[in-house]
């Protein structure tokens, strides 16, 4: 029997059984609580297969009394905090022997000490030297690490090193292939050079044998026999620079037309590609190339013959001169024997042809576009302080004539004298102005001075001033001398080298102060060759307008 009462509580009547089997009524109150109750597991009996729930205490909590303050509020966060002492809630206390007080240690035990015991002072110096050699693995280890590092690049500069002198040993193997090649089968002006040069070098060597050997009439006869020898070799050579001068101009022909004939370019400021143009110019260069190139004397039958030389007859016949007149009168005159004489009687006429078409495309006034790549400019005021007279030819040349700026002979007749009585070869100062020009190139894109030297300029530096030796180990072997700059900051000269071997010049470029490396007195030799080869250039001209300007940026600065 039960009775609900309002609220979360009711009440139950319900019969419980006692001890001695006597049955008792009772009143349960029960509390509902305000909310289903949740699920706490349990457990079933396995004998009787019954299921026992955990079941929450009924019984609610006290509650707190209200203090008078609020317990969570924001405020409670910047709370000022203050000690206070407590008393704690049980009492605890240890008995002790004292004067009038027995405790009795029957029943105590002494525990056993398992470890040694450590003072302070033990577990400091415990600690202290596990960090010591903790230490002393992580400098090992980075001590190994900078050991690999050096080790890297120790060997990355023995490499480099050795790699630096294979180079310079195939740079120079490859230099002498190519000057015995050049002098076993000449293909250009300096090969030629060559050959007059060991043939001069044959020359002595057989004179000083003859002189020293023989006397009286077999000196004069071999004597004789050797000037015979040398004039055949002579014509020889002669004979062979008729053939490279004649593979040389077709060469130079067609890469001038080809120069021409090329577009306009110039690099797009966005994103640096190229850009080409043609313009109306290009256009009638190339047409005139192409017209060339068909007009040379080239197998064809007649009609392919016939209707090349009708094109051409076309195209110059647009203009009345001289020149057109010739040429138009050689096209009549193929045009009318072409079918009645052999291909062979008209060669010298198909080359005269060419070479009239050739002057006529190399014409401002017929091919403008020719007109900035010829070496004597149209216009004569251009040509002020760009001449010079030649002291042997008596010639008023361009300054492109002259071999050596600083001389008086033009090209012709430097290249005379030079067969005709000292016969010099120029192979190595060569290679030495190439290597001058490529370096400076790399220091200072805008560099003047090197490209205006020719190869006996250097040839007066390297002998003369130099002495053909290098200026600190004194090495004269002309394949591994190189012309350097002596200050670095400036830029190079004949007032501002050294002449120095390939692996030295490696070192002295990275040289920042000259003074704080080199002696003085070593210094003041190299200022006296440096007067040495300003005096000889300062009559030039460009010379003169160059150290000028760079007083000027001097001052400037």
């Amino acid at each position: 029997m039960s009775q609900e009462s309002p609220g979360n509580l009711s009440k139950q009547e319900d019969q419980l059984k006692r001890d001695d089997g006597v049955l008792q009524e009772s009143k349960v109150t029960i509390v509902h609580p305000r909310q289903p109750k949740a699920f706490l597991g349990g457990y079933r009996n396995k004998l009787t297969g019954v299921e026992y729930h955990h079941a929450s205490a009924q019984t609610l909590p006290k509650r707190r009394p209200d203090r008078g303050v609020d317990v969570v509020s924001r405020t409670t966060q910047t709370v000022e905090v203050k000690s206070e002492a407590q008393q704690c809630l049980v009492d605890i206390s240890t008995q002790t022997r004292d004067i009038g007080f027995h405790v009795s240690c029957r029943n105590d035990r002494l525990l056993p000490i398992r470890n040694t015991y450590i003072t302070a002072d033990e577990y400091h110096n415990t600690r202290l030297r596990a960090v010591i050699q903790l230490q002393s693995f992580v400098r090992r280890w980075l001590a190994y690490k900078e050991f690999k590092r050096l080790k890297m690049e120790n060997d990355q500069l023995v490499a480099w090193q050795e790699a630096q002198k294979r180079k310079t040993v195939e740079d120079r193997e490859e230099e002498l292939r190519g000057h015995h090649q050049g002098w076993r089968n000449p293909k250009s002006e300096e090969d030629l050079i060559l050959q007059y040069h060991s043939l001069e070098t044959w020359r002595r060597e057989e004179e000083q044998k003859i002189k020293s050997t023989l006397v009286g009439a077999e000196r004069s006869k071999a004597l004789r026999l050797m000037v015979e020898t040398e004039m055949q070799l002579i014509a020889a050579i002669e004979r062979q620079r008729s053939e490279i001068r004649k593979n040389n101009h077709d060469k130079a022909v067609k890469k001038f037309l080809d120069k021409a004939a090329a577009p306009v370019r110039w690099e797009r400021a966005a994103d640096g590609e190229p850009i080409e143009m043609d313009t109306l110019n290009t256009i009638r260069a190339r047409k005139l190339r192409d017209l060339y190139n068909k007009v040379k004397p080239v197998p064809v039958n007649k009609e392919e013959r016939l209707s090349i030389l009708t094109e051409l007859k076309d195209t110059v016949m647009e203009y009345k001169c001289d020149l057109t007149n010739d040429i138009v009168e050689v096209i009549d005159r193929e045009m009318f024997l072409i079918s009645r004489v052999n291909k062979s009687h008209l060669e010298s006429m198909r080359n005269r042809l060419t070479f009239l078409f050739l002057h006529f495309i190399k014409r401002p006034q017929f091919n403008p576009e020719v007109a900035k790549l010829l070496k004597v400019p149209q216009d004569p005021f251009k040509l002020k302080n760009k001449m010079l007279l030649c002291r042997y030819c008596n010639c008023n040349l361009p300054l492109t004539n002259f071999k050596t700026l600083a001389g008086s002979q033009c090209d012709k007749c430097a290249e005379i004298i030079n067969r005709a009585e000292t016969r010099d070869e120029f192979y190595c100062y060569n290679k030495i102005l190439r290597r001058l020009r490529a370096d400076e190139l790399q220091l200072n894109k805008k560099a003047k001075i090197p490209f205006l030297l020719k190869v006996e300029d250097i040839k007066f530096l390297a002998e003369v001033v130099w002495a053909s030796s290098s200026a600190l180990s004194g090495k004269d072997d002309p394949h591994d001398l190189v012309f350097v700059r002596w200050d670095r900051q400036r830029d190079w000269s004949p007032w501002n080298c050294i002449l120095l071997t390939r692996e030295e010049s490696l070192s002295h470029s990275e040289v920042q102060d000259i003074h704080q490396v080199y002696a003085q007195t070593f210094i003041d030799m190299m200022e006296q060759n440096h007067a040495r080869a300003l005096r000889r250039f300062s009559e030039f001209a460009e010379f003169v307008q160059y150290q000028a300007s760079q007083s000027d940026d001097a001052l400037g600065k």
